[in-house]
């Protein structure tokens, strides 16, 4: 009989797991029935939602077999050394978001730095490379990278990470008590409360008008560093889970596309690094509120 119970209760458990694990996971830009695409090595583990080849990436990035081959086979033509990029679409990391905080200050981009180079901050690269004469490839070759920084200045560090993008709206009154992730569907933010004061704030996003993210008032049910959607078989970095299969996480095509896209009803975040320190922060049972 206590075998039973215990049997029971793990396969219990394992349901809940699995019901939280399904239910939520990006949109997808391609029609239904496609093959699903896999993050690259670099990328992996830091683009639950979209993989590099879905973001725009440039077709001339980098040539052709065929277009070497060709190039090659000609006597008179002396082979070409490779020019490899410093930075390119699919990349994440720091020097990517000193990038889009330079790119900005040219006026080549109007959105917060992410660390995320997408298709954003390849149009921006293409754009300059233009104008000043060099090959617009989309891709930060030595040279791009070198003029770029002849003509801007070094980020400060509210330009590399501003405090949010979007204007932070009043909490709803549930927000007034207690640790709560205030999630306002009308200004686009996250605002971690605690004790009736912001501590810090976020820029998010929602499911589409067919997943919508669920409103009222939940609690931090369980959290995963690593995650994996089972339906959609996307990362889910820093995830939140508070309400079924419903979580805040950090999303890679929310920080290439911003709010062109959407998810499966998800609270999307763009800012990896301040939603790593609010996953730190958060605890199971913390109170989660989303409104209008």
């Amino acid at each position: 009989m206590l075998r039973q119970r215990v049997i029971i209760r793990t396969l219990g458990v394992a349901t809940a797991v699995a019901l939280a694990a399904t239910a939520c996971g990006p949109q997808k830009t391609e029609p239904a029935g496609s093959a699903s695409k896999v993050p690259s090595a670099s990328a992996a583990g830091s683009t639950p939602e979209t993989s590099p080849s879905t973001d725009n990436k440039p077709a001339d990035a980098s040539p052709s077999p065929s277009a070497s081959a060709s190039e090659s086979a000609s006597p008179s033509a002396s082979p070409s050394p490779a020019v490899k990029a410093v930075m390119a679409n699919g990349d994440e990391s720091e020097q990517v978001r000193e990038l889009q905080a330079r790119l900005k200050q040219l006026k080549y981009m109007t959105v917060a730095p992410t660390g995320f180079y997408g298709s954003k901050t390849t149009a921006a690269v293409k754009s300059f490379q233009s104008k000043s004469g060099l090959t617009a490839s989309g891709a930060v070759d030595d040279a791009t990278w070198k003029k770029i920084q002849s003509v801007s200045k070094k980020p400060t560090a509210d330009e590399l990470r501003p405090p949010t993008v979007n204007e932070v709206d009043a909490p709803d009154p549930r927000c007034m008590t207690g640790r709560v992730m205030c999630i306002s569907k009308e200004s686009r933010t996250l605002a971690w409360m605690i004790d009736g004061k912001i501590v810090s704030t976020l820029d998010v996003r929602f499911g589409s008008e067919n997943t919508p993210t669920r409103e009222g008032q939940f609690k931090v049910e369980w959290k995963a560093k690593d995650w994996t959607s089972t339906i959609y078989h996307t990362p889910m970095p820093y995830s939140m889970f508070f309400s079924q299969g419903q979580a805040v996480h950090y999303s890679a095509d929310f920080a290439a596309r911003g709010y062109a896209g959407a998810s499966h009803g998800c609270v999307n975040v763009r800012d990896k690094g301040k939603l790593a320190s609010l996953f730190e922060q958060v605890q199971v049972g913390d109170k989660v509120v989303v409104y209008w």
